[in-house]
């Protein structure tokens, strides 16, 4: 199985990083915002959080096969 780490930033300073899989499973996203101020979505993480937790995910997907 691969597992795929896709960064999204159609706005400047503003975007998701999507963790995605050749085998057909929806994708998970990690959603960031550089500016506290404007973020939209309590979920929302700084740019280096979100990159470090879809990172793990995706790490733990790829060594346990799932």
């Amino acid at each position: 199985m691969t597992v795929s780490l896709i960064k999204h930033e159609n706005v400047p300073d503003s975007g998701s990083f999507e963790v995605q899989f050749d085998d057909g499973r929806p994708s998970k996203y990690f959603y960031w915002d550089g500016e506290p101020s404007q973020r939209l979505r309590s979920e929302q993480l700084g740019r280096g959080e979100a990159l470090k937790q879809a990172q793990a995910f995706a790490r733990e997907m790829r060594d346990q096969g799932i």
